[in-house]
């Protein structure tokens, strides 16, 4: 069973934000995956979670569970850590396919 990894952002530093984006494709594919896509937010159609807005989604796909946790906890990821938090804040959560 696939694994897909949502993140949703709200971008603070568009320069970070783009140090950020050109740097973490290469640490998702060291674990077997990739970004399925990336886009804009454009309007809530329901809300009722009330979640804050935001600017931006990436999706990403993994072949497991543990592939995608494997990637999360990387050294290479975390080494993106203090770029990505001058860059967004991000909620980021993982899905059953």
């Amino acid at each position: 069973m696939g694994i897909k990894v949502i993140g949703l952002i709200q971008v603070n530093d568009p320069e970070a934000f783009e140090e950020y984006r050109s740097q973490v494709g290469a640490t998702v594919a060291l674990y077997q995956g990739k970004i399925a896509s990336r886009g804009s937010f454009h309007s809530f159609l329901w809300n009722e979670l009330e979640c804050d807005s935001f600017s931006a989604f990436v999706e990403l796909e993994f072949p497991s569970l543990s592939d995608s946790q494997a990637w999360a906890s990387s050294p290479e990821y975390q080494g993106l850590l203090p770029v990505r938090s001058r860059a967004m804040k991000l909620t980021l959560f993982s899905v059953s396919v």
